[in-house]
């Protein structure tokens, strides 16, 4: 070969790796204040463009060389099953756009994988991606231990402060340095043994790499190593102590992660819902619809929605079903059988099974396996051979695949022919990139519009909030939270207009029109927001709050809100306050028995709940059962006794209630029985801090109401393709 040519052919190599430890010291430290996410959407982005980067720059390469050579690894073939797997499960879901637009960042943390094996090729390669990342998590580290001494490098306000992270969870930082420690810690110990035990470190996997650099007399790179564990170590520590102290993690309880899985692959469509679970990335809807009926039962728990399972693997059977855990024990085998000890893979697998992870989390994951991929290459190189593609005769077939060391004899037409398949391979990883990246583009620049609306909203100004998140749909229509925004602007709009009129006069004929026409389109809004995922309980109840806040405005906005209600109560079935909003409802429309049987379940639900005694209380007094109220408000007044707003609250209540039933002259020793007397509603019922602190208050629109018109105004109705039973009761 031609010395320009390897020349040539080395600055294609040497600028896919830069790509790659470009994006391995960047990572844990990079992050954004103009997307909705600060943390996670930035790194999946900094991924997403320099694996493309560096995937292209290897393709190309092929054509230069007139060649196309793939490495084969230990794990080809179940990463990419795995990818596989997850795509077909994203596109069955029900909640298809929230599926694929999880799926996309992890399909390109697939190419990274593949880009790893086959550019990384030598032992000096391989020491430098480890100390790019081993760099990275220094950085962070950094980062961590100035800002838990209160020493702010960043010129940003929202990063001063002791608990900042790069990572935007605590949990997710300890994860990263205690997977990246081993690394540091291994070449700087082993550097310092090499002299004297050259022998050692061929038990190693990384022996090679650590090899090169000491017969290079490296002493800079040693150093870097032990001070990178050093530091590493440090923020390690720091970061434990603040997760057992100041900033506890929430992780959803392993029993309760067990029941979600099972749940999800055991309902609906066996295809669909066994094999390929509820679609990757929907864990949330899993968890909504799902979670057991004692979840409540967790006083600090029962009021947070988790978006994701108790451990990644959990996650990955309720996601994927029972192929996609299949394809993950499929790895973890792939990775035990090479029998070799890479400590921070072992790590990850271990906390795979017993930690969620996040995307940053699962990227490292598959860096590692990458890494390791190599490493099992170079100790037994025979067994993973660079095999060529090429056309051949057809008397031989289309295309062959030959070993790299096996001679294969070509005459020059042949030669020329089998230049066709670089050419080719290119095209088909032009195609694999561009058609994601054209809706990453799109969902990117939508996603930064749609931050600007959210600075405009908190600055009150109402039009320009209007106009950018217009803009955001536009640019990217298939995401459900820029549909709830825009419903509730347009709503809030409307209700601004109607109120907010000069004393004693009537809107004029335009601003009636402008009204029914943001009326309009927040309903509009709304009904999108559940077509784009009909599976998500949040944007039902953000479509029935826009028809309770019509309720005397628009023509059967009562019926419309109770319809809307039921959906998201089947999708959130043992959520009490899903039934408290129901009997508001009830409670608003004068159906006291629907209201009272509402609140019950809310109760039942979860017996501690102070707020669904309280609104159970009102709905027996309305109905005028005195006694029964008089027993809710007991109960209440037990379950807030360490709240002075509330217990002044509901002894106004009682007190109320006691004049009425002296005034009605029937049952009057029962109401005049003091609160110390009267027994709970439930003898299981304890005061909690949780719910001592809650707020307690009759259930209202969450949007305020439009004044009453009449006639009302024509509005749309739900599109409700499966309607939930009338009296929807929820699962055990």
């Amino acid at each position: 070969m031609p010395e320009k040519k390897k020349s040539l052919l080395s600055y294609f190599d040497n600028l896919s790796l830069s790509m790659i430890g470009v994006l391995f010291a960047l990572f844990p430290v990079f992050f954004l204040s103009t997307t909705t996410d600060a943390f996670v959407e930035p790194k999946q982005l900094l991924l997403i463009i320099l694996s493309t980067i560096a995937l292209l720059i290897f393709a190309v390469k092929t054509i230069f060389e007139g060649k196309l050579r793939l490495r084969n690894s230990p794990f080809d073939i179940p990463v990419t099953l795995l990818i596989i797997i997850s795509f077909v499960s994203a596109l069955l879901s029900t909640n298809r756009y929230d599926a694929l637009t999880a799926f996309v960042p992890f399909l390109f943390v697939g190419f990274l994988y593949f880009v790893i094996v086959n550019v990384v090729k030598t032992q000096k390669q391989l020491l430098f991606l480890l100390a790019t990342l081993t760099l990275g998590t220094v950085l962070a580290s950094l980062l961590t231990i100035f800002s838990y001494f209160k020493i702010y490098p960043l010129p940003f306000a929202y990063t001063h402060a002791a608990y900042f992270t790069t990572f935007g969870s605590l949990l997710d930082q300890a994860l990263y340095y205690a997977l990246v420690l081993p690394i540091a810690g291994y070449f700087g110990y082993g550097y310092l043994n090499t002299i004297n035990r050259p022998k050692q470190a061929q038990d190693s996997p990384f022996a090679a790499a650590s090899n090169q650099a000491h017969h290079k007399k490296s002493g800079n790179v040693m150093a870097f190593f032990g001070i990178a564990f050093i530091v590493i170590a440090v923020g390690l520590a720091l970061t434990v102590y603040m997760l057992f102290t100041t900033q506890k993690p929430l992780i959803l309880p392993l029993s309760s992660g067990l029941h979600i899985a099972f749940n999800a692959i055991s309902q609906g469509n066996i295809f669909k819902s066994l094999l390929l679970g509820s679609g990757f990335g929907t864990f949330l809807n899993d968890f909504t619809q799902f979670k057991p009926a004692n979840y409540n039962s967790d006083a600090t728990l029962w009021a947070f929605t988790f978006f994701r399972s108790s451990s990644f693997a959990l996650e990955l059977m309720a996601t994927t079903g029972l192929l996609g855990i299949a394809v993950f024990i499929f790895l973890v085998f792939r990775v035990v059988k090479e029998k070799n000890y890479f400590l921070p893979l072992i790590l990850a697998i271990l906390a795979s099974l017993v930690l969620p992870f996040s995307f940053t989390m699962i990227a490292l994951f598959f860096i590692l396996l990458g890494l390791f991929a190599i490493v099992c290459i170079h100790n037994n190189p025979q067994r993973f051979e660079e095999s060529e593609f090429s056309f051949v005769a057809l008397r031989r077939g289309f295309l062959s695949v030959a070993p790299e060391n096996e001679h294969v004899q070509q005459n020059a037409a042949q030669k020329r022919i089998s230049r066709v398949l670089p050419s080719i391979f290119l095209l088909i990883v032009a195609i694999l990139i561009s058609v994601p990246m054209y809706f990453i583009a799109r969902f990117t620049l939508s996603d930064f519009t749609f931050q600007e609306s959210l600075v405009a909203e908190s600055q009150n100004n109402g039009l320009a909030t209007y106009q950018l998140q217009t803009a955001a749909i536009t640019m990217f229509p298939y995401r459900d939270v820029y549909y709830r925004a825009f419903s509730q602007t347009n709503l809030a709009l409307a209700n601004a207009l109607a109120t907010h009129q000069p004393q004693g006069a009537s809107p004029s004929a335009q601003t009636q029109k402008d009204i029914l026409t943001l009326i309009q389109q927040s309903i509009n809004a709304g009904r999108a927001a559940v077509t784009v995922a009909p599976d998500t309980s949040f944007n039902w109840n953000n479509l029935s709050s826009i028809y309770r806040s019509l309720i005397g405005f628009g023509q059967n906005a009562d019926q419309f809100t109770i319809l809307t209600l039921n959906q998201a109560i089947a999708l959130d079935p043992n959520n009490p306050q899903q039934y408290i909003n129901l009997g508001g409802v009830y409670y608003q429309l004068g159906q006291f028995d629907n209201a009272i049987r509402e609140f019950q379940i809310a109760a039942t639900l979860k017996p501690d709940y102070a707020n669904a005694y309280y609104n159970l209380g009102h709905a027996y007094e309305e109905k005028g059962d005195y006694t029964d109220a008089m027993t809710a408000f007991n109960t209440v007044q037990q379950l807030v006794a360490g709240n002075d707003a509330n217990n002044q609250i509901i002894s106004k209540d009682i007190d109320t209630l006691n004049k009425l039933n002296a005034q009605k002259g029937s049952g009057q020793n029962a109401a005049q029985q003091t609160p110390q007397t009267q027994q709970p509603a439930s003898s299981s019922a304890q005061p909690t801090a949780s719910q001592q602190n809650q707020q307690i208050g009759v259930n209202e629109p969450s949007t305020p109401p439009l004044p009453t018109r009449n006639p009302k105004e024509t509005i749309q109705g739900p599109n409700i393709t499966t309607t939930p039973s009338a009296n929807p009761t929820p699962s055990q």
